[in-house]
C-alpha cells in the first residue's frame, strides 16, 4: 500500500463512480470541480481528446492547491469506426446510440491527469468491450430504469446493462466505469 497520509488528495470530478472507486484504493481525499469547457480541436485522435479534457480539467485548478495531489480524468467511447460517442443529449440518442453498439464492439478511453506543484502528469487508458445483440425491449428497459443521460457512450458497465448485455470485456473493468484504478495506483507509486 502507498503511503498518501501525508499528501492533500482532491479529485476533481463529480462523477459518484470515480469518487466511490478512489474510495475503493484506500484514499483519503475531498471533492472539488472547477468549470471548465471541453472543447478541443476537432481534428485531434479520440486518445489525444481525452488527454486534453482531463488536463483541461486540471490546469483549471491553478496555482490553487500547490501542495495537494488534483486528479482529474475524462472517459469516452469510441466506436469501430472512430466516432466518439459522449453523454447523450436525450433519450432518443441514447437509444441510438445503444443499438448501434448492441452486438458490437467498442472502444473505452479514460485519461487521468495529476497535478502536483504544477508538473501533469497524464495517462490513458483503453479497455475493447463487446455487446451480445440487444433487443429494442432491453435498450428501452435500461434507458427508462437506469437514465443513462450521465454516461459516456449511454451506459454504465455496473448497472443492468452491464450484466446482461457485456460478452467481452478486454482490459481494465474500472476504466469503463470511469477511472482505471490499477493504473492510476502504479503511476501514484511513481511520483511518490
Amino acid at each position: 500500500m502507498i503511503n498518501l497520509e501525508h499528501k492533500q488528495i482532491i479529485l476533481g470530478s463529480q462523477s459518484p463512480r470515480r469518487s466511490q472507486l478512489l474510495k475503493e484504493l484506500g484514499l483519503e481525499f475531498e471533492v472539488i470541480v472547477r468549470e471548465t469547457d471541453e472543447v478541443v480541436d476537432s481534428k485531434l485522435k479520440a486518445r489525444d481528446v481525452v488527454c486534453a479534457i482531463a488536463q483541461k480539467k486540471a490546469e483549471a485548478f491553478g496555482n490553487d492547491f500547490i501542495d495537494a495531489w488534483v486528479i482529474t480524468a475524462d472517459t469516452i467511447v469510441v466506436t469501430s469506426g472512430q466516432d466518439i460517442l459522449g453523454k447523450p443529449k436525450s433519450r432518443n440518442e441514447a437509444f441510438q446510440v445503444l443499438k448501434m453498439m448492441s452486438g458490437n464492439i467498442h472502444e473505452v478511453i479514460t485519461a487521468v491527469c495529476i497535478l502536483n506543484n504544477e508538473k501533469l502528469t497524464t495517462f490513458s487508458e483503453s479497455t475493447e468491450v463487446e455487446f451480445y445483440p440487444l433487443s429494442d425491449e432491453e435498450i428501452t428497459y435500461y434507458i427508462d430504469k437506469y437514465e443513462p443521460y450521465d454516461k459516456a457512450g449511454s451506459y454504465g458497465i455496473q448497472e443492468w446493462i452491464g450484466r446482461i448485455g457485456i460478452k467481452s470485456i478486454k482490459g481494465e473493468y474500472t476504466n469503463v466505469v470511469g477511472l482505471p484504478t490499477a493504473r492510476l495506483y502504479q503511476e501514484l507509486k511513481k511520483l511518490i
